[in-house]
């Protein structure tokens, strides 16, 4: 069988599934989410062993340590993995929801109900637990789905995929209703973006140039979660040592994630109170500084930053710093070279931290708070099938909700148009 073909077919028997499951009750999707995570629990040793060989490939490949992080499955993550599909099970099913009524002035009664938007497909990259967050929403949400998952996972997806696979189908799910490509040629995805007849939505995970691929390509309306370029601005009223704090959690705590700050920005009036300190705590933690002229002439021995700086998702333990004049410049700056994701002001004064939440125009905007708590879990939302940057139909995380769409149900007695 040709890819093309393997793929169409995979297309078609997630569309027949998609209208059973679409119907299925939700204490049947819980109980098939339950019998998956017991599932991922059970099998464990099998999923570490999998995933070790993606590991071996990746360090052949000479991914960053960051990278291989994201990439890494031991118990806690396995058992991370379980849980988060557990607290989808707790979450509310959106599915049937009447979100609105209303009566016209002819007796006709109107309202909105949330239905499942049918078949979704998500092309991902590296961190394999994205296929269990992918397979708990789109289940809960009634939405049969197709994978398709990066290289550097391939072993663990198909690992991961195969245990959800068959704890469905024993729990009573609709055959078809997960699908996964287990081939990592780029021709699967060209064919998968194309098949509008079966797929009702696309969202893409990844680096730059996935997401230029599938989006010049896709004939299905696209959820983009792009770059990460997020930023910390530290304001003149900050308390020093609350911004130390978020901005070492920002940069250190997982930095190969997209919501981990790649560029930090400080007011010119705290800089020499500030900065030696927290770059010293930088360095400490293994993190490479490239600063702007400004910020040299207070720590000189860091590395010069380049324009090219300012626009890069390094996932990794560098960063860039730039002192500002005013929250107007810093503001200037997201808006220039950020992408839409996660952006923080640290700061005592009410009105600067207003005007930062309403001029920043992000997917997710803090105030005294780091960027990492940008996550479906987090925002308790049980997981997302992704952050997307964009403004349609979905921003931010994207849980339950936002993978149902709504329709018009009209309830009359016989009324006629005149």
């Amino acid at each position: 069988m040709s890819i093309k073909e393997m793929v169409l077919e995979k297309a078609k028997n997630a569309k027949q599934a998609s209208r059973i499951l679409a119907k299925t009750s939700t204490s049947a999707k819980n109980n098939a989410l339950n019998a998956m995570a017991d599932g991922l629990l059970s099998a464990k040793d099998e999923l570490k062993r999998e995933n070790e060989k993606d590991i071996a490939y990746a360090k052949e490949k000479g991914l960053s340590s960051a990278l291989i992080d994201r990439l890494t499955l031991n118990d806690k993550r396995i058992e991370a993995m379980a849980n988060g599909i557990k607290e989808i099970v707790a979450l509310p099913d959106p599915v049937g929801e009447v979100t609105r009524m209303w009566q016209r002035p002819n007796g006709l009664r109107i309202g909105k109900i949330r239905v499942p938007l049918g078949v979704i497909g998500i092309i991902y990259e590296s961190r394999p637990n994205v296929t269990a967050d992918a397979v708990g929403l789109c289940i809960k949400s009634g939405n049969a789905i197709i994978l398709r998952g990066g290289s550097e996972a391939i072993n663990s997806n198909i690992a991961i995929a195969n245990i959800l696979v068959r704890s469905a189908m024993d729990a009573g799910l609709p055959e078809g209703c997960i699908q996964l490509i287990d081939i990592t040629d780029r021709q699967a995805i060209m064919e998968m973006v194309k098949l509008d007849e079966y797929i009702d939505l696309i969202v893409a995970r990844g680096g730059l140039e996935l997401i230029k691929v599938v989006s010049e390509n896709s004939t299905i309306p696209v959820a983009k979660h792009s770059a990460g370029i997020c930023h910390t601005y530290v304001d003149a009223d900050a308390d020093l040592q609350m911004a130390e704090d978020i901005c070492f959690n920002a940069k250190v705590q997982r930095p190969g994630v997209c919501n981990a700050m790649e560029t930090m920005l400080v007011h010119k009036d705290i800089a020499h109170s500030f900065l030696p300190r927290m770059i010293q705590r930088f360095k400490e933690a293994g993190v490479e500084i490239r600063g702007c002229a400004k910020t040299k002439k207070i720590v000189p021995d860091i590395i010069d930053a380049t324009e090219e700086d300012w626009w890069t998702e390094y996932l990794d333990l560098i960063l860039s710093i730039k002192i500002v004049d005013d929250i107007n410049e810093a503001i200037d700056h997201i808006m220039t070279y950020g992408s839409h994701h996660s952006d923080a002001i640290v700061t005592k004064d009410y009105d600067r931290a207003m005007k930062f939440l309403n001029e920043v125009d992000s997917s997710a905007v803090y105030v005294n708070a780091s960027t990492r708590f940008t996550d479906g879990n987090e925002f308790g939302l049980g997981a997302e099938l992704g952050i997307s940057t964009q403004k349609l139909h979905s921003r931010g995380p994207m849980g339950l909700e936002d993978l149902t769409s709504q329709k018009y149900i009209i309830f009359g007695n016989g009324q006629i148009r005149q």
